[in-house]
Formats: structure tokens, C-alpha cells, sequence
């Protein structure tokens, strides 16, 4: 399998929300309870730059295989050269590396995004998700116990960073 990385479009929202959509019910990536809307997810995609903060789409031909995304830490301008990373990758093609290749890819993009600091949110028990972060350099930088409510049990979730300067 070849993946390509190209930047979303709005014609790709659909498919970016149904690819975030799968995640939900398995209650590991997203604290979002029920499926999202398109629409809903308008805005959020329109804050989206492939100059500064991009979303790009990993490819295996022409159909979309997952994404990953880069966005704004806080909204506050001091931290500007910090971004949120999020990888959402189809179940079709879950356990194939690609959450790994995602990262090489974004790691090969900071310098150009003037982008120092990555941060990530994962669910404490995503194990396979904080084992590829910490096997790529993250380190645990917060834990907040049980803050999510997922319906049936409270969920904690950690905060990973990684500086690259």
C-alpha cells in the first residue's frame, strides 16, 4: 500500500466526517457520543490553512484513507508555534501503520509550518494510540482523571507533547 498525503479540500468534508463518524462508537478517540453532521463540522474545517494550519488527507490512490490535522493550541496568539494534532484513519485501513506514517509526514512538515510544539489528546485507555505517540518521541504532559462522561463510564484522558526545537 502507497500513501499519499495531499490537503483536504471542502469537497473531502463528507468523507473526513464519516471517517471521524466511525470512531465514535468505539468510544477510544473522540469524546463526541453520536455521529456529527457535515454541517456541523463546517466550521471547524474552515479554520483550517494548508499554510499554517493544514489538513491533509493519507491516500491510497484515489480513495481517502484517513487524515490528520493540525490546529490551533488554545487560540491564544503566544502560542502560535503550537498546534493540536488529531489522525483519524478509516477502519478499512486501522492496524496498517498509518498512524505512524501520518507522523512521519507531519514531522517532516513543522519546519516549513513554523511549528515547534505538538500536542495531543488522547483517551488514557488508547492504549495503541499513546503507545505510537510515545514511541514517537511524546511524553506525558498532563492527566486529567475521569473528565469525560462517555455514557456507561468516566473516561480520563492525558495531554502528550513533543517540543522540536
Amino acid at each position: 500500500m502507497s500513501i499519499t498525503f495531499e490537503y483536504a479540500t471542502q469537497a473531502d468534508l463528507p468523507t473526513i466526517t464519516a471517517i471521524y463518524n466511525q470512531s465514535i462508537p468505539g468510544r477510544l478517540a473522540t469524546a463526541d457520543l453520536e455521529p456529527v453532521s457535515v454541517a456541523s463540522k463546517q466550521a471547524w474545517f474552515n479554520e483550517f490553512n494548508p499554510k499554517s494550519r493544514p489538513i491533509w488527507l493519507m491516500k491510497d490512490g484515489d480513495t481517502i484513507a484517513g487524515w490528520v490535522s493540525l490546529e490551533s493550541f488554545y487560540g491564544r496568539p503566544a502560542y502560535v508555534h503550537t498546534t493540536e494534532i488529531s489522525i483519524y484513519i478509516d477502519e478499512r485501513y486501522r492496524h496498517h501503520g498509518l498512524g505512524q506514517k501520518a507522523l512521519n509526514f507531519v514531522f517532516s512538515q513543522l519546519t516549513d509550518l513554523d511549528i515547534d510544539t505538538l500536542v495531543a489528546f488522547v483517551f488514557h485507555h488508547n492504549l495503541p494510540s499513546i503507545g505510537l505517540f510515545k514511541k514517537n518521541g511524546f511524553e506525558t504532559w498532563g492527566h486529567l482523571p475521569d473528565v469525560a462522561d462517555m455514557g456507561d463510564r468516566l473516561r480520563s484522558l492525558d495531554i502528550l507533547g513533543r517540543r522540536f526545537k
